[in-house]
């Protein structure tokens, strides 16, 4: 547990949904120790991510949800070295959009404990920006991994297809600010906070009821 990191890298590709394709930087992040670890979204480029690992093991391949900008190099990383690709299966519609010929390996649940070298992450289902849209808590970390469910300053987007406001600000309340205070939020794109800090941001997008 004591050796047990996370590391993060950032890679560029585009977002495309509803006709549209936008330029974006993606946070990867990687958890685990010298022997093995695990890949938070595969993003844009497998090449990039598996000189990250090095010659660890790869447990899994977890997605935080499915839009194409965080599972575009999973297949190709999951070739590369055999790892499961797990992703919560009220995303496999998004999932399809991009990969209609690859499924993913398995299926993430909420409550259920990812482990890796030594440390767990708790799934938390958290719809609201896709249906599937999951969290992934590390408390023995200290930390909690968004993809794009939380960010500094708010919510995710819910302007696009298979996404909702009211639902999203329903699994950040119920299951994300009720995390301690000082719990590291870890995003999909752009810089960590805290969930003590975003509460007070999240109580303000409420009240604007965008």
């Amino acid at each position: 547990m004591a050796d047990v990191r996370i590391e993060h890298l950032v890679t560029s590709g585009t977002f495309s949904l509803d006709g549209g394709t936008w330029d974006v930087d993606n946070n990867v992040w990687i958890v685990g120790d010298d022997h093995e670890a695990i890949v938070i979204d595969a993003a844009h480029d497998a090449e990039a991510i598996a000189a990250a690992l090095g010659g660890r093991t790869l447990r899994a391949i977890v997605c935080t949800h499915a839009h194409n900008d965080h599972i575009d190099a999973a297949p190709a990383l999951a070739d590369r070295t055999g790892a499961p690709i797990l992703l919560h299966g009220d995303d496999l519609p998004l999932w399809k959009q991009t990969h209609p010929e690859r499924s993913p390996d398995g299926e993430l649940a909420d409550g259920q404990v990812v482990s890796v070298a030594g440390t767990e992450l708790t799934v938390l289902h958290t719809p609201g920006h896709a249906p599937g849209a999951v969290c992934f808590y590390a408390p023995e970390l200290g930390t909690v991994f968004t993809g794009d469910t939380l960010f500094a300053g708010g919510p995710g987007a819910t302007g696009r297809s298979f996404s909702h406001f009211p639902t999203i600000i329903d699994s950040i309340r119920d299951r994300l600010l009720s995390l301690p205070a000082q719990t590291v939020v870890r995003t999909g794109h752009g810089d960590a906070t805290t969930v003590g800090d975003e509460a007070p941001h999240v109580e303000e997008w409420i009240a604007r009821g965008h």
